[in-house]
């Protein structure tokens, strides 16, 4: 952008807005129906994150071999 556009702008401060309660309401499920894909990704990627650490990381915490002992009843 360049200088003179930059100049030129306003600066604007929203003090208001006003929505119908319902509207607000449907608009909030809305919001909330888009964050589940969202969610999934970044616990999905999560998951990877805590594999790749206990993988690397859990031989020094005492993990060796703690999932692959059978039954110790």
């Amino acid at each position: 952008m360049s200088e003179q556009q930059y100049q030129n702008e306003q600066k604007v401060v929203v003090t208001d807005i006003r929505m119908p309660f319902w509207s607000m309401v449907m608009f909030m499920v809305k919001w909330v129906f888009a964050s589940i894909p969202a969610l999934i990704i970044l616990s999905i990627i999560m998951g990877i994150i805590m594999a790749i650490f206990t993988t690397l990381f859990g031989t020094l915490m005492g993990f060796h071999g703690f999932f692959q002992q059978g039954p110790t009843f």
